[in-house]
This record gives structure tokens, C-alpha cells and sequence, in this order.
């Protein structure tokens, strides 16, 4: 039995991040879409408000929920887990994950509203949060050590600051050729 509840788990984690890496992308379209001249804006923002809708609801809301259903259910098969450091910080970074789902949620909530109140390049930055939160926790189940989670998390935080780097490098090229 727990060999299922642990795949199911992890069926239910990978779906949960998928949605929340998808979302916020979509945010930048919707956002980027904003801008436009109408008819073009108006047409947009309703294919980004139910791609949105449905992924959100249909997708990552539900990949939540039975993410942490079978995680509580794993927990009591394995009630041992909750006296390991390694576990203690997988929690708190699960919390960190809810609470970037709930940001996530409100922005989401603005923008089904025509509220924009973010940029997109804050969007992309904003989608960095769910990749440090996926490498800790990977880290932390795959070592269980407390400790050696901090060299994925800044490893991958090099690479995120390396890939805005270039993207603001990419920016800069664009805008140049379109003067």
C-alpha cells in the first residue's frame, strides 16, 4: 500500500508544480496582452482568463489537494519521518510552497478582474519561486540531510540569476533592433 500512496503523491506533486509553473507564465501573456491595441486585447484576455480558469481549477488547485491528502496519508503510514530534521525542513519548505500557491491565487483572482498589478518581468521572476521550493525539496527527500539541500537551492539560484542575466541581455538586443 505505500509504495501507491507514494506514487500517487508524487503524481499529484509533479501536476501541482506543472500547474503553478504554467499559471504564471500565462500571467505574463495575459499581462503582455493588456497592453495591446484593441481588438486584439480583448480577444486575448478572454482566451488567457479561461486557460487560466481551467488550469487552475481543473489542474493545480485539485493536484494540491491530493498532493498533501496522500502526503498526510504517507505521514501516518511512516509517523516516524516527523522526529527527522531532513522532513522538518521539507515541511517548511511545503509551507513556503502553499503560501506562493495562495500569492498565486490572488494574482490570479486581480487578473480574472482586468486588475493588473505586477509587470511581466515580475512574473518571470516570480516563477523562479516554485523552481528554488522544487530543487529543496528534491534535494531534501532524495539526501534527507538538512544540510546539503543548500547546494542545490544556491546552484540554483546561479542559474536563475545566469538566465535573467540573459534575459535582460536578450532585452537589450530586441529593443536595439526595433529602434
Amino acid at each position: 500500500m505505500y509504495e501507491y500512496i507514494k506514487s500517487l503523491h508524487l503524481i499529484f506533486v509533479i501536476t501541482w508544480f506543472a500547474g503553478l509553473f504554467y499559471i504564471v507564465r500565462l500571467f505574463v501573456y495575459q499581462i503582455e496582452a493588456n497592453e495591446m491595441p484593441s481588438p486584439e486585447k480583448e480577444i486575448l484576455q478572454k482566451q488567457y482568463k479561461i486557460m487560466t480558469y481551467r488550469l487552475w481549477y481543473i489542474i493545480t488547485w485539485p493536484s494540491a489537494v491530493l498532493a498533501t491528502i496522500f502526503a498526510v496519508w504517507l505521514l501516518i503510514l511512516m509517523p516516524a519521518w516527523l522526529q527527522m530534521p531532513w522532513m522538518h525542513m521539507k515541511l517548511g519548505f511545503v509551507v513556503l510552497l502553499f503560501i506562493y500557491h495562495i500569492k498565486c491565487q490572488k494574482i490570479y483572482t486581480e487578473l480574472q478582474n482586468n486588475q493588473v498589478k505586477y509587470s511581466s518581468n515580475f512574473m518571470r521572476l516570480w516563477n523562479e519561486g516554485a523552481t528554488i521550493i522544487l530543487f529543496a525539496v528534491v534535494f531534501l527527500v532524495i539526501l534527507k540531510n538538512a544540510i546539503n539541500w543548500i547546494y542545490g537551492v544556491v546552484g540554483i539560484i546561479l542559474f536563475s540569476v545566469i538566465i535573467m542575466l540573459g534575459f535582460k541581455f536578450y532585452k537589450r538586443i530586441r529593443n536595439k533592433k526595433s529602434d
